[in-house]
């Protein structure tokens, strides 16, 4: 079972994100947590910058963190083997209680399932006449003693020889397809030998003439010598048979193990089974399901960094154990099951919190994570001009900047110029380069933040860029959507929005005339300058 905790940002992660995930996974793993930072999407091109300049790996692709069936306390390795005995298959289900059981091949490959019916139907009802074994599976069952072996399988048909001798001999025909469980009656033993029968049963741990073995050796008569008398020899026989051999679905209902738990529950409430095997992607037997065994999770265990709304963070993250919230917006809309550790601080970035978590816990930082907190904090700051910039992110700034080696202000203005051409960019990857959603009151609105040096470019195609946004508004039923293209030299942003969201715009700024590509002096901060203004427009 996976104990690692994933550590991750919001949706179309920005540097802060990115960086604070990368910084706290760092200093958690020193001190002693197993942890990994992740993203829930495409790194941008600023953040691409930093990750490269500083040599620092860009964090795996997180797609959800669903309950999966590997999550799940399934009986993993409960499975029998196609060549073991229906005899084993029967003890096994009895000592785990199971009433199914995956069959695999040698190499673990799924090949079907029995069942405790299956089972019962062979020991209760079948009379079996044929037997398809092994050697050795005969030797366990009947707690047999190897007298002559000359074949390590077994094929034939069962024969009780019950009648005198004479008229066995003389009725029964005996050939090379034949296995005869018989007492110690040497005339029938003699015959069948020079027959060369498969195999010869002998019962009661009867005596057997040297002579005859001689016989059997050299006509390559298999015998075997069992304890039990001939009623529980033709008892038990049939169940030294390959377990393969009796089963019925050999494509039965599976499922992989990473499949979500959701989806077994969707498909168990229709089929109504008791019992599933579980494979991997190869078709390689892991175990088998239980229906109650959905009951035993091991939930994927998650840190948020740099975000606390859950339309912003993973998919399924109900279904997920979340341990710390690292957040410097707005309480959101994220609720846990139980209490957590839960940083909030007015800050410009999450990794100036990250910083202080440092010097808290008293860790060395090492030069490569000082150069992804400095860029997250230089990012979330617009390098320390943005509002939201305080003297604790300045502190972080200074001190970080030192230790990564840089200077930050030249660094900072070229890790932003790295984000800010939109060469080669579609409008929709404009919009989404950092675009976070919000939720107020059942409604949802969705907020992307673009920088640029020079706004001109996009301002020659801005029909199309409010045409996408109308696209997207009405495609996910979004009350307003809105990409502020944020100019640092300006010290200000243009706004851009949906079509119909001309009125909750004009609402947002206090009813004065609002026309897209319009200049908002002094807006740099979608925390601090944007989403609350268009909160409390959706808030009344």
């Amino acid at each position: 079972m996976n104990n690692k905790t994933f550590i991750f940002g919001h949706k179309r992660p920005d540097s802060d994100s990115i960086m604070s995930a990368i910084g706290l996974s760092y200093l958690k793993n020193q001190l002693g947590e197993d942890t990994e930072p992740r993203a829930l999407g495409s790194v941008n091109k600023e953040t691409a910058y930093a990750l490269d300049y500083f040599k620092l790996d860009t964090p795996e692709y997180l797609n959800d963190v669903k309950l999966q069936l590997k999550d799940v306390n399934y009986h993993k390795e409960f499975l029998i083997k196609e060549n073991d005995s229906i005899y084993d298959g029967y003890q096994y289900m009895l000592k785990e209680g199971l009433t199914g059981l995956p069959v695999a091949k040698e190499d673990g490959e799924f090949t079907g399932l029995i069942t405790i019916k299956d089972l019962s139907r062979v020991i209760i009802n079948e009379n079996i006449e044929d037997l398809y074994t092994s050697y050795d599976n005969i030797m366990h069952v009947l707690k047999g003693e190897e007298l002559v072996r000359a074949n390590d399988e077994i094929v034939g048909k069962l024969i009780v020889a019950a009648y005198r001798s004479t008229t066995f001999i003389k009725n029964i025909d005996l050939d090379n397809n034949t296995v005869l469980i018989v007492g110690d009656r040497h005339s029938i033993i003699e015959h069948a030998v020079n027959k060369k029968v498969k195999l010869l049963i002998i019962s009661g741990d009867s005596e057997i003439k040297e002579e005859h073995l001689e016989i059997a050796r050299k006509n390559n008569v298999n015998v075997i010598r069992t304890p039990y008398d001939s009623y529980h020899i033709a008892k038990l026989v049939g169940l030294t048979n390959y377990i393969k051999t009796m089963i019925r679905s050999y494509n039965p209902t599976k499922f992989e193990d990473t499949e979500f738990v959701s989806t077994v529950i969707e498909v168990n409430n229709k089929l109504k089974h008791t019992n599933y095997p579980i494979v991997d992607k190869n078709n390689k037997c892991l175990g088998l399901l239980r229906i109650t065994d959905l009951n035993e999770k091991n939930p994927k265990k998650a840190i948020l960094v740099d975000h606390n709304e859950k339309l912003q963070s993973a998919e399924g993250l109900d279904e997920a154990l979340i341990l710390e919230i690292f957040d410097h917006h707005n309480l959101g809309s994220i609720t846990t099951s139980n209490p957590i550790n839960f940083r909030n601080m007015a800050v410009g970035s999450t990794c100036t919190i990250v910083y202080t978590l440092f010097k808290e816990k008293k860790v060395k930082i090492p030069k490569k994570i000082a150069g992804a907190l400095l860029s997250g904090i230089l990012s979330d700051t617009l390098i320390l001009k943005s509002p939201t910039a305080t003297k604790v992110d300045e502190e972080a700034v200074l001190e970080l900047a030192k230790i990564a080696g840089v200077d930050y202000k030249e660094y900072g203005m070229n890790m932003l110029k790295a984000g800010t051409s939109v060469e080669g960019m579609t409008k929709e990857e404009v919009l989404y380069n950092d675009f976070k959603l919000y939720t107020v009151n059942d409604k949802k609105f969705g907020i992307g933040q673009f920088f640029t040096m020079n706004f001109d470019e996009m301002k020659k195609e801005m029909d199309e860029y409010v045409s996408v946004l109308d696209e997207i508004a009405s495609a996910n039923e979004y009350n307003l959507v809105a990409l502020y293209v944020t100019d640092i030299i300006e010290n200000g942003s243009y706004v851009l929005y949906n079509s119909k969201g001309q009125e909750a715009m004009e609402l947002a700024y206090d009813n004065r005339e609002v026309s897209e590509g319009m200049f908002i002096e002094g807006c740099m901060s979608r925390k601090k300058n944007v989403v609350p203004i268009i909160m409390q427009v959706f808030e009344n």
